[in-house]
């Protein structure tokens, strides 16, 4: 699978959603759970081989209890 990390915004995302998770004491399953998302799915948001939907960003802010501008 390639990696999709090339593009700096995708790497500031991916460090923020890893960074917020790691700071509230949560597992990538949990996120993945209060998100509505795959457990895989975070953790290949985390490691850069998925580019996210605009929907799924949203999602994963929401699990983090965070607005949308705070992964960015």
């Amino acid at each position: 699978m390639q990696n999709i990390g090339d593009s700096n915004y995708l790497k500031q995302f991916a460090q923020r959603v890893r960074t917020l998770r790691e700071a509230q004491g949560i597992s990538q399953e949990k996120l993945a759970e209060r998100a509505g998302l795959h457990r895989t799915y975070i953790g290949m948001v985390e490691r850069l081989e998925r580019n996210p939907s605009l929907v799924c960003i949203h999602k994963i802010a929401n699990g983090l209890g965070v607005h949308i501008t705070e992964l960015f």
